[in-house]
């Protein structure tokens, strides 16, 4: 049985996540800020950490001033520890929108607080735009086919190359801009970030399906090792 922990605020359902992690065969873990499990039980009992969307994160972990952020302190308080500890144990991570920003975060970057464009004014619904995926890149080889796809977007915060955290490579971009869309971490085993949200199946390329695969291969062969 491989264990991915699913890292979310108190009251998110996150349903989503834990269909398409049920689908390909693993079992999901509710992990919320309310735990009174520690940082190193609740590792203990994972085997792979999936960090799901949400509010903002506070600017006061990346040293930036409060402009248009709405933090979800609880959160943070509990998650960013979480990832820090993760990483050091050399985890296989998947981050997705706010969780791609938690890695970056957590590594020692910055975010833009407020991204034009990339979520509908209700916050209801999907808006949609290209990217470019790095040939060559671990999210290439994950995804396959071209270098051009099209995905959701539900996020107001992201990151550029500039504040990128220096050990994260860019592996995606949106197409004609500088914002990234994916990330991923050479020096380690499988840590990997997408700012769109895969486990929407209906609104993006059924080949998404394959970061959930490989977060838990990955994952599987932590379980191996204990």
């Amino acid at each position: 049985m491989t264990v991915i922990g699913l890292s979310m605020s108190k009251t998110a359902r996150a349903s989503r996540y834990r269909r398409v992690l049920e689908k390909i065969g693993a079992t999901p873990l509710a992990l919320r800020p309310d735990s009174s499990a520690s940082i190193e039980e609740i590792l203990d009992r994972i085997d792979g950490l999936l960090l799901t969307g949400g509010e903002d994160i506070d600017p006061v972990y990346y040293s930036e001033p409060p402009q248009d952020a709405t933090p979800d302190k609880e959160r943070d308080a509990f998650e960013l520890p979480l990832v820090y500890a993760a990483i050091d144990r050399d985890m296989p991570i998947l981050g997705i929108c706010r969780g791609m920003q938690a890695i970056n975060v957590a590594m020692g970057g910055k975010l833009i607080q407020h991204v034009k464009g990339h979520r509908s004014p209700g916050k209801k619904e999907s808006v949609f735009h290209d990217i470019y995926i790095a040939p060559g890149s671990r999210l290439g080889a994950i995804l396959g086919g071209g270098p051009i796809i099209r995905v959701n977007s539900r996020h107001r915060q992201g990151f550029t190359q500039a504040l990128k955290a220096p050990g994260l490579m860019a592996s995606a971009y949106v197409l004609n801009g500088d914002l990234i869309e994916g990330v991923e971490a050479p020096y380690y085993s499988w840590i990997v970030g997408v700012q769109w949200h895969p486990e929407r199946e209906t609104e993006n390329h059924p080949k998404n399906i394959n970061l959930f695969h490989s977060l838990m291969e990955a994952a599987n062969r932590v379980g191996a090792r204990r």
